[in-house]
């Protein structure tokens, strides 16, 4: 199972060009449904959604649709994986609905820049998380390490492989038999993705153990949903 998509589907920047000017924000997710079947929902990092509004999100997409949700900041950048427990709850609690749906794929775990590598701390927050798929996505260099990459695999749980310009992507690695990637920033034009070098990740990806989840977070012009689509026909043959 290979899913393509963007982090998010509601930017004011997609009005005109993504979705017809004339249609309301309330439609926008049912429009992103009929491009593609995932989601990656980045709002859920600044705050959490209610459950009436996830109940909405499960409603409004069709069968299959899965949705891939970022874990709080409250979570990430403030608690820094300690004590998890009662902030777990109360963020899978909201996103009930999506479960129940069978639409909920992975949890998306971002750390801090400057977070530096810390074993103990990753190990019991590992410890503290329900069933079901998570991903990490570290983002200081001390994490990239035999020994991280262990304690990943022991619970099941993805390294993310994120890419940013002008720094090159961070290690591939599969550590939990499917892999989650993220594109935030290309290095064509004004941070959009070049066709060569879709071509060149969506060999890596054909050539992926397991399933592949992977999301654009280059939103602004609408290259997100314009390197997606061009990823997917690539990855597909087409």
């Amino acid at each position: 199972m290979i899913r393509i998509g963007c982090s998010g589907w509601s930017y004011d920047d997609w009005r005109g060009r993504v979705y017809p000017a004339s249609e309301p924000n309330a439609r926008w997710l049912e429009l992103y449904a009929e491009r593609f079947d995932t989601v990656e929902v980045n709002a859920s990092f600044y705050r959490l959604p209610t459950r009436k509004a996830v109940e909405h999100w499960a409603s409004t997409t069709p069968p299959g649709f899965c949705f891939s949700v970022k874990a709080s900041r409250y979570l990430t950048h403030v608690k820094r994986l300690r004590e998890l427990a009662p902030g777990v709850e109360r963020f899978y609690e909201r996103i009930e609905p999506l479960r129940e749906a069978k639409k909920l794929g992975p949890v998306l775990w971002q750390l801090p820049p400057r977070f530096r590598r810390d074993d103990d701390r990753l190990a019991a927050a590992l410890d503290a998380l329900p069933p079901g798929r998570h991903a990490f996505e570290f983002r200081d260099e001390t994490w990239f390490a035999e020994d991280v990459y262990a304690l990943l695999r022991a619970h099941g749980a993805a390294l993310v492989v994120a890419d940013r310009a002008p720094r090159g992507p961070t290690p591939w690695v599969e550590t939990a038999g499917w892999t989650y990637l993220r594109f935030h920033r290309g290095r064509a034009r004004d941070g959009a993705y070049g066709r060569r070098s879709l071509e060149t990740w969506a060999a890596r990806v054909r050539a992926a153990a397991g399933d592949v989840y992977a999301y654009f977070n280059n939103d602004w012009q609408g290259f997100a949903v314009e390197n997606a689509r061009t990823l997917e026909r690539l990855v597909s043959g087409r």
